[in-house]
């Protein structure tokens, strides 16, 4: 177990590589790196005394990048939004009592309070800290800091939303049917983890997948938010036009692969119940975990090819419904030899069968 836990981790460090390096996350540290070398470049020629504050516009080009042009614009407002707030409440101050040793820190606990309305988005933590900024940094000249501070982060964030619009970042669409492509293959394996784990010697001694099952359901979680990013990165994208930058196709493939999802982890709860003999286990009997066995490799190997239309998915489909077939009919027999509930073989040939149809595509299960 613990190696196995050493190999999970390095997987997962490799992934994290992986993705750093992405194409289209390459171009967005290009496009930030642009913005901000742009509007340290414009910021000393700003009129009055914002000139006086030139490193506040790098920092407006930093928040204005987002991914997704609609992201980079709301982020941009949330910001300013976020910005002229807490500078507001400074002002206050400012033109009243002054700062204080009390006056300080109650703008600031204000500030903390109205960023946790929900109002300003990604802004709500500069609401304290501009205020705290105008009345640390500022001091005297408080009235023409804060004049500096905000132009010069709008000034870079002008500058961040120009730079994302001229290099439009590239829909997400492909890189979300990628993870989705990765999550059925995933389960396609788990499904043969269940097939091995039963055939071996009993009980098994492999228990990686009992391990894994509980993650299924996270990353269908991780899933939803990725394609809800891609679906974000195609409004207003000139680059997402035509029917290549659709995602509808994989909204109805991510639901489907969720269903099977939640039956595989019927089944593997339910065969590790019966292995390790916990509260709510019913025997398998031992005629049984070959057929069972068969099957679950068999509608896995369905899962896997994710191409329903072609001849090679009609034959393992099937192959698979063959099998399905075959523990169906050991079932039945000892059902009525034993006398007995076969409730494991029971509970997998249904949720096998169900796999099986869902994998068929939206045109079948609307049949059902």
């Amino acid at each position: 177990m613990k190696t196995s836990s050493v190999r999970t981790r390095r997987s997962g460090i490799a992934l994290s590589l992986r993705e750093a390096v992405l194409p289209a996350r390459l171009l967005f540290v290009a496009k930030t790196t642009l913005a901000a070398g742009l509007a340290w470049t414009i910021a000393p020629h700003m009129p009055g005394v914002t000139d006086e504050y030139p490193y506040y516009a790098p920092l407006g080009a930093l928040v204005s990048m987002y991914p997704t042009l609609m992201g980079s614009v709301r982020s941009s407002l949330q910001t300013l939004f976020g910005l002229a707030t807490g500078i507001g409440l400074a002002t206050l101050v400012v033109l009243t009592i002054g700062p204080t040793w009390w006056t300080v820190p109650l703008i600031i606990g204000i500030g903390v309070l109205l960023s946790g309305t929900g109002w300003f988005g990604v802004g709500r933590e500069y609401v304290p800290m501009a205020a705290l900024f105008v009345l640390a940094v500022g001091g005297q000249d408080a009235e023409d800091f804060s004049l500096g501070y905000l132009t010069q982060m709008a000034v870079g964030v002008v500058i961040g939303l120009l730079i994302n619009v001229v290099i439009a970042p590239a829909p997400l669409t492909g890189e979300a049917e990628a993870r989705v492509r990765a999550f059925r293959e995933q389960l396609a394996q788990h499904l043969h983890d269940i097939g091995s784990a039963v055939s071996e010697s009993w009980p098994p001694e492999h228990e990686q997948w009992a391990d894994d099952a509980a993650s299924l359901a996270d990353t269908t979680a991780i899933l939803r938010a990725a394609l809800a990013e891609a679906d974000e990165s195609r409004l207003g994208n000139p680059r997402a036009r035509g029917p290549r930058g659709e995602t509808q196709h994989i909204h109805d493939e991510l639901a489907a692969l969720d269903r099977i999802a939640h039956l595989i982890r019927d089944i593997s709860d339910a065969t590790a119940d019966t292995i390790w003999d916990r509260p709510a286990a019913m025997p398998l009997d031992p005629v049984l975990p070959e057929p069972l066995s068969a099957a679950c490799h068999a509608v896995a190997d369905v899962i896997a090819r994710g191409e329903p239309s072609s001849s090679e998915s009609h034959r393992e489909r099937g192959e698979a419904a063959r099998a399905i077939r075959l523990l169906l009919e050991q079932v039945d027999d000892r059902t009525l030899d034993v006398r007995r509930t076969m409730g494991p073989g029971v509970l997998t040939a249904m949720h096998l069968r169900r796999i099986l149809i869902l994998s068929a595509g939206p045109a079948k299960t609307d049949d059902e």
